[in-house]
């Protein structure tokens, strides 16, 4: 049985300033519905034949592979504005993981929470949506790391709450529901408060990340906190109405979600990946995103957690 654990990715979406809506694009907005063939980046890969050997024959017989995604995570995935299109900095990166093997991804968008038991099933032949490598998931998959993310604090320009991250008692804090901020992250935060007998935190959940981060621009909330990248993007297209508060912390790897039993498959993923970071190719995508602080030189199949640093077995994007 898969673990339903949260993801270390706090999500969080495109702002529209103007109307300070924001399209889809942060973590665990959308249910199952909906499939999106994705055409970015990749195509001109070239194929590692020694690699493609090892994928499965039930997944290349058609050339394709399907991947399960919460496209509600701008910048990691996300829809364009047609509502069906995957698009961002994990989709870039995973067309071009496939065409290394041989495949075109198709990216199907799934809740956050059914995207690993659907791996599991078969429903998706492989997971890709900002999964942070925690024990739980080693235990029940196969994880290939391939980036690394923290977590980081946002408030509305100028900080007019006068919010700190390590001094937010009685503060109305936004987060997207289920990520590790929101299950983790701010309860202990707020059990320290309550403990030192200040006043407690107000922990404001949203299904997707885009209200969490619309809330803090309206001012309904005081602050929020979601992954890195995340953050720094919402702080980006706000146009300097949201800024960063604090340093990131907890820095924790990203990893692709492969069935238990695909062990070849998990491989020839690493390897994908190493290639093209040995290649450029993965400099130039998290590039083009803005994302490159989170790169990593040696991508890992089911890499070992440091015990004083890693993520607990309930973390997790």
């Amino acid at each position: 049985m898969f673990p339903t654990t949260p993801r270390r990715r706090a999500v969080l979406g495109l702002v529209a300033v103007s109307a300070l809506a924001l399209p889809l694009g942060a973590c665990g907005g959308k249910s199952d519905e909906g499939s999106s063939s994705n055409p970015s980046g990749g195509a001109s890969t070239s194929v590692d034949s020694a690699l493609a050997a090892k994928v499965p024959a039930a997944i290349k017989s058609d050339g394709k592979i399907l991947v399960g995604s919460d496209t509600t995570y701008a910048p990691n995935e996300f829809l364009k504005e047609d509502g069906k299109t995957a698009q961002g900095f994990d989709v870039d990166l995973f067309d071009a993981v496939a065409a290394k093997l041989g495949l075109k991804a198709e990216f199907e968008t799934a809740t956050f929470a059914n995207i690993i038991p659907g791996v599991d099933t078969g429903k998706y032949e492989i997971g890709v949506s900002s999964f942070t490598i925690n024990s739980d998931r080693l235990g029940a998959a196969n994880m290939v790391s391939y980036y690394s993310a923290g977590t980081q604090w946002a408030t509305k320009k100028g900080n007019p709450a006068g919010v700190q991250p390590d001094a937010a008692c009685g503060k109305k804090i936004a987060v997207q529901k289920d990520t590790v901020q929101h299950t983790d992250d701010l309860p202990a935060r707020d059990q320290k408060c309550k403990d030192a007998g200040k006043p407690a935190i107000t922990i404001d959940p949203y299904p997707a990340q885009d209200a969490a981060t619309t809330a803090v621009v309206s001012g309904k909330d005081d602050a929020m906190l979601a992954d890195s990248p995340i953050v720094a993007y919402a702080v980006k297209q706000t146009s300097g109405q949201l800024a960063t508060l604090g340093d990131i912390y907890d820095a924790a790897p990203y990893g692709y979600v492969i069935k238990k039993d695909q062990t070849d498959f998990a491989q020839a993923i690493q390897g994908a990946v190493k290639a093209l970071i040995d290649d450029g190719s993965y400099k130039k995508i998290l590039t083009k995103w803005g994302v490159e602080a989170g790169a990593v030189t040696n991508p890992e199949v089911n890499p070992k957690l440091d015990a004083g640093a890693a993520p607990s077995p309930s973390a997790g994007s």
